[in-house]
């Protein structure tokens, strides 16, 4: 049975104290209207003050605890944060100072809050309240938060940066949320990394939206005719496809070939490296892209990070690898050449692609693409892979990831400040019957290149077969 579906859309632009928006009121009607077709029932308030947005902000969260249904609410207004707090403007508030803005404006925690307290199974949150400054002295944008569980929480723009109002009937970002969210059988993840990178494009880099999920389940605004499952022959006649297109737009290195990849895959097995080399296409084309401020000490949010993926010949890594009943070995690993494509280590013993993704291991075995390593981090990120070996025995390996805290772990090379990864994958490339494994991986992109800290076991018939542990010694990095 499909749960109700119920939201609240804001539309802000009447603003009597601070600059007029041209786009917001007429962005919420057309978000309203999209819900409305999609089967939700739907509030929609225009050029509210603050005591009716607090008014239909507390009614939508009565109505999510009641019925226990899916929640979604949209903001086009301008909003501005302050003291890690983000606060949406009513079209009434007169500030003067800072202040004023807890009394006069809607704290987003009231909802955040609120639907922690309504327990309902599912919530979006879209925020396209960037649009200006309207206070001069206060940080631009948004605040980063972390979605609460069972939610995505969607900004208009990366956070502490500015949205483009836009130039026709819609502002940037809802015009093409619009369009996304009418596509049938589009996962809600999909929806808004589609939106992203439309958006992107259309700035030349200027405006990035971003987005912090918790969600556990599939969502769709415009659910599929029939769910049903793939044959393992069709799966792998997909898969096939996929990888051949991600590879093609790889090799060619052309922005264009990388787009039709992500638009086609945007949760696809390779689309964090198709995002690292689109990234790399569009800034040798002079684009600068902006990234989300994540400043420490912000009580709400975990923070975010990019992959540091600038390798040089002569960085060097050792590890100590622990095993059950054997002594602890310790192995050094130094880049040797770098391509495009692959960072070699010693001598080309280990090849690595820019992610740090394993290609060639010690022992022979050559993989084909795969992303176990993320090419952006934020708690709450989730992403599969599948790859296959193609040298040193038949098989392949389907791999779950999801980054679940952000914590620090101490080793022998110091103390880090890390991202812990977890994966579940089952294993055909060596072992008959399969092989389930369970790793963890510690990361700090900003710091470390490859992985800090990493532990794995397998498992075959409920038995465990196989452990160990890599830490890091100590590294050295140009």
């Amino acid at each position: 049975m499909r749960l109700p579906k119920v939201a609240l859309v804001v539309g802000n632009g009447a603003y009597r104290h601070v600059s007029r928006l041209r786009n917001t009121v007429n962005d919420a009607r057309s978000i309203g209207a999209a819900l409305q077709e999609s089967g939700f029932e739907v509030t929609l308030v225009a050029d509210a003050t603050r005591a009716d947005m607090l008014a239909a902000a507390q009614q939508h969260l009565r109505t999510l605890e009641a019925r226990k249904c899916v929640g979604l609410v949209y903001f086009a207004t301008h909003g501005l944060q302050l003291a890690w707090r983000n606060y949406l403007l009513p079209v009434d508030a007169a500030i003067a100072r800072s202040e004023d803005v807890p009394a006069q404006c809607l704290d987003l925690g009231t909802i955040t809050d609120g639907v922690k307290r309504a327990g309902n199974p599912m919530n979006v949150i879209i925020l396209d309240a960037c649009r200006e400054n309207p206070f001069a002295g206060e940080h631009k944008g948004l605040s980063q938060m972390d979605a609460p569980t069972g939610t995505l929480l969607a900004y208009a723009t990366a956070p502490g940066h500015m949205a483009d109002d836009g130039t026709g009937a819609n502002g940037l970002y809802t015009e093409n949320l619009l369009r996304e969210m009418r596509v049938r059988d589009a996962k809600i993840e999909d929806v808004f990394k589609r939106v992203r990178l439309a958006v992107r494009r259309a700035s030349k880099g200027a405006q990035v939206p971003w987005e912090s999920t918790s969600l556990e389940e599939d969502f769709y605004f415009r659910p599929p005719e029939q769910l049903r499952k793939l044959s393992e022959e069709e799966g792998l006649r997909l898969f096939a496809e996929e990888r051949a297109l991600f590879e093609r737009a790889r090799d060619a290195g052309e922005a264009a070939l990388l787009e039709e990849y992500l638009q086609r895959y945007p949760s696809g097995r390779f689309c964090e490296l198709a995002q690292l080399f689109l990234d790399r296409a569009l800034t040798a084309r002079g684009e600068r892209r902006v990234e989300a401020v994540s400043a420490a000490g912000n009580p709400h949010s975990s923070g975010s990070a990019r992959a540091d993926t600038e390798f040089k010949v002569g960085d060097r890594y050792s590890y100590r690898i622990s095993r059950p009943g054997s002594e602890p070995r310790d192995v050094n690993r130094r880049v040797t050449s770098i391509t495009a494509t692959e960072v070699s280590f010693n001598q080309g013993r280990i090849v690595l692609d820019p992610l740090g993704n394993m290609i060639k291991t010690g022992d022979g075995r050559r993989f084909s693409p795969r992303q176990d390593i993320p090419f952006e981090y934020a708690v709450g990120k989730r992403w599969t892979a599948r790859f296959e070996l193609l040298e040193g025995g038949p098989g392949s390996v389907e791999a779950h990831f999801r980054i679940t805290a952000r914590e620090r772990v101490t080793v022998p090379a110091g103390t880090f400040d890390c991202f812990r990864i977890e994966a579940r994958s089952l294993n055909t490339h060596v072992f008959r019957p399969p092989v389930e494994a369970q790793s963890t991986i510690w990361r700090a992109p900003q710091l470390v290149r490859l992985w800090v800290k990493f532990e794995e076991e397998w498992h075959q018939r409920g038995s465990r077969i196989h452990s160990e542990r890599h830490e890091l010694l100590s590294f050295q990095q140009s």
